[in-house]
């Protein structure tokens, strides 16, 4: 009797091949995914290490690429100064291409631009310090300042903030109230923090806005700064205030990647704007999904704080928020934000002709005419609340720049330009050094055809508001 042959089953990854393809094999193996992964299987030390001597490199290549877009010397602008004194950088800094003047760039059509390759790239998106990594990433004054005040450190030792400090805003910010104003700067020169809100604020604010600020001071776990092997602090921390990027309520242009845009190379870098006047706002979020600032502020620590990503929030430390009682009184105190004093400016938010230089009224006037600046940037508060689609894709063929594939920015935000000397850099992601830079910027983008006159004219307006 003939022994019957039993078939041998073929391994489960050679039918994959059969089936798949090497390619599929690979996808099969690896597949696109929108998550994090949530088990590390590297240990906390060997991360560290392998991230400590690539920082080295990482910080070269994107210093490279601000020195290549940008004249990143320290030039402030003669006589003008943010709202405490620190001096605002003057000056178009972005770089031209070879054998091209800013009047013959303006003269092309966005198609001659892309073709030729002419687009300025200080004018495309700009990556964040590490794109394939991410995460919120703090000035080193206000790292040290904060370890002085709390003992707790920002430090990341991975990578370091990448833009020069004179382009910042000044800091510690002052703050001023739309309840106070005859109070001037409530935080009488000093960073606000969980150990001085009390003394600064009691008596002033009332008991619900005084408890919102503590939680706005109060540090929670977020995805760079916890207790967890995936960290990128070098000691377990106990994370990240909402008054850290948002410093005495304005900014120290901490950065970040948005959180609800996949793949990685794709999100785009943000530039923290300062809540001053967020009253009058009415759209938030990176993608404006959210229409009030308690909305905003119970999505920051439910998602956004974990890079968009609700799994790693639990395992990180999310801190969910009692609507009715802790959010809402942490919007109640950011209601009362205000904007820096403007004395040149009317009632309306226009210029008061007594005051105004002939400059500067020559500014208002192309802001409101020729340049059309006003057609999303309405007084009193120079904002209209919506988004706007500039289509800056139309200058230039989509690369990859640093990790990030630079292509449509979509529709981005109309942030109030009140007191915007204050808040550079500009732009969603601050690729925008100086407010030359942004005239320049919109005059390119919206054709708008300024020469050199009107361009400073302009600048000189917008100083004022």
């Amino acid at each position: 009797m003939r022994q019957q042959r039993i078939p041998r089953l073929r391994p489960l990854w050679l039918c994959c091949v059969a089936v798949l393809g090497v390619s599929g094999l690979a996808w099969a193996a690896d597949p696109p995914t929108s998550y994090m992964p949530v088990v590390i299987k590297e240990t906390f030390e060997a991360i560290k290490a392998r991230m400590e001597r690539q920082k080295p490199e990482v910080m070269r290549r994107q210093r490279s690429l601000l020195e290549e877009r940008y004249d990143l010397s320290d030039r402030p602008a003669p006589g003008v100064a943010m709202s405490r004194g620190k001096p605002v950088q003057g000056g178009v800094r972005v770089r031209l291409p070879r054998g091209v003047t800013w009047d013959q760039l303006a003269a092309m059509t966005p198609e001659q631009i892309r073709e030729r390759g002419l687009f300025p790239k200080g004018f495309l998106p700009l990556p964040h310090p590490n794109h394939a990594e991410g995460g919120m990433v703090f000035p080193q004054f206000h790292i040290d300042a904060l370890k002085r005040a709390e003992q707790r450190d920002l430090t990341r030792f991975d990578l370091d903030f990448d833009l020069p400090d004179h382009f910042l805003p000044e800091f510690p910010a002052p703050i001023f109230l739309t309840t106070r104003p005859d109070l001037g700067d409530v935080s009488k020169g000093q960073l606000v923090t969980i150990n001085n809100y009390y003394e600064l604020f009691n008596g002033v604010l009332n008991p619900k806005q005084l408890e919102g600020l503590r939680l706005l001071v109060t540090p929670f776990p977020q995805q760079q700064f916890n207790q967890t092997e995936d960290r990128r602090s070098a000691l377990p921390s106990r994370g990240v205030a909402c008054l850290d990027c948002h410093s005495n309520s304005h900014t120290v242009a901490a950065t970040h990647l948005v959180g609800d845009i996949r793949p990685q190379q794709f999100r785009h870098r943000i530039d923290t704007p300062t809540l001053r006047g967020v009253n009058i706002q009415r759209l938030f979020g990176s993608q404006r999904a959210l229409k009030t600032v308690e909305d905003f502020t119970e999505f920051e620590q439910r998602a956004a704080y974990f890079d968009g990503d609700p799994v790693i929030a639990v395992k990180k430390g999310i801190n969910i928020l009692d609507r009715g009682h802790q959010v809402h009184a942490m919007g109640e105190f950011q209601a009362i934000l205000d904007f820096p004093p403007a004395p040149k400016l009317d009632v309306f938010g226009r210029l008061d002709p007594a005051k105004a230089t002939e400059s500067e009224k020559r500014g208002e006037a192309l802001f409101f005419g020729k340049a059309q600046c006003s057609s999303c940037h309405a007084p009193p508060y120079y904002t209209d609340n919506l988004m706007h689609n500039l289509r800056v894709e139309r200058f230039f063929k989509p690369q990859m720049v640093n990790g990030r594939f630079a292509s449509a920015d979509g529709p981005i935000k109309t942030f109030p330009l009140r007191g915007i000397k204050d808040s550079p850099p500009y732009l969603h992601d601050g690729r925008l050094l100086t407010l030359e830079d942004t005239v320049e910027f919109f005059n390119l983008v919206l054709q708008t055809r300024l020469n050199e006159q009107e361009k400073q004219d302009l600048v000189a307006f917008m100083r004022q508001l």
